[in-house]
């Protein structure tokens, strides 16, 4: 049984985790002094209100918050259903070539992305999608790791007898990937939506050089807002905190189970 000092330093890591997010919700309802306050303000302040208005105001916050729930949303959708479908294929379904495309798949992962940049963006333009949502959304619809994750994941949770106790009923490979596989791979879908939900929320660099100011998404508008000759941080860490209210309300929807998916593999059966 735990004993009082492994709760004692959870309660550390805890407090740890959580004073970065409650620091700016502090300074953000503040005013623009209070930044440089010795000793630090660590009480929050009655002007929240009046700096998430001049937020809204100097930059177009709404319009990058409205697309970064699109891209996020769009690419989460697409990469959990891709990558289930994919994982499942390769964990399953014998096929010539299997290992070997696997490999690729993998390998895809040693590449630096900065390496694409360049070319890419020469795709998105000679599509004419720069500066529009879908050159941020089509290149990260499916990724290695999301189907090497399923993959790993559906090898030890779909057991072959109940696939094939399903081809004796009657099911073709659709429909037993609908009724068993996808209510088999909750738990790991659930985790691996959160990551790809958080990268695609979090992507600062390729929005950046594909989308203009007037497109922009949340990263690209913070650091909008953070640039100048002089930077308000009140207004920054304004910004920021309510850039973590998505992310927050995913993980307080999908909790249970993502919890339960982190911890299938540490749980013997």
């Amino acid at each position: 049984m735990a004993g009082p000092w492994v709760y004692a330093c959870l309660l550390a890591v805890l407090l740890g985790s959580a004073f970065p997010v409650y620091w700016s919700f502090v300074v953000a309802s503040q005013t623009p002094d209070a930044i440089g306050k010795v000793p630090p303000v660590l009480v929050p302040g009655g002007h929240l209100f009046d700096n998430i208005a001049k937020v809204f105001d100097q930059t177009e916050f709404a319009l990058a918050l409205g697309n970064s729930l699109i891209v996020s949303g769009t690419i989460t959708v697409s990469v959990v259903f891709f990558s289930t479908l994919a994982g499942f294929a390769f964990a399953k379904l014998r096929f010539r070539g299997r290992g070997l495309l696997l490999v690729v798949v993998v390998a895809t992962q040693a590449i630096p992305h900065e390496l694409g940049v360049i070319p890419l963006f020469m795709m998105m333009s000679d599509f004419g999608w720069a500066s529009e949502l879908q050159a941020v959304i089509v290149p990260s619809l499916v990724t290695a790791f999301g189907v090497f994750f399923m993959r790993q994941y559906l090898d030890r949770a779909v057991p072959y007898e109940l696939l094939e106790a399903g081809r004796m009923d009657g099911c073709s490979t659709l429909r037993l990937f609908w009724h068993v596989v996808v209510p088999a791979a909750r738990p790991a879908a659930a985790v691996l939506g959160l990551f790809t939900f958080m990268t695609a929320w979090n992507d600062f660099f390729w929005p950046l050089v594909v989308l203009d100011d007037d497109n922009p998404t949340v990263q690209t508008a913070l650091s909008a807002l953070a640039s100048g000759y002089t930077t308000d941080y009140t207004l920054v860490l304004t910004a920021a905190s309510i850039a973590t209210v998505p992310v927050l309300v995913i993980f307080l929807a999908f909790g249970r189970q993502i919890v339960g998916g982190i911890m299938q593999g540490a749980v013997k059966g």
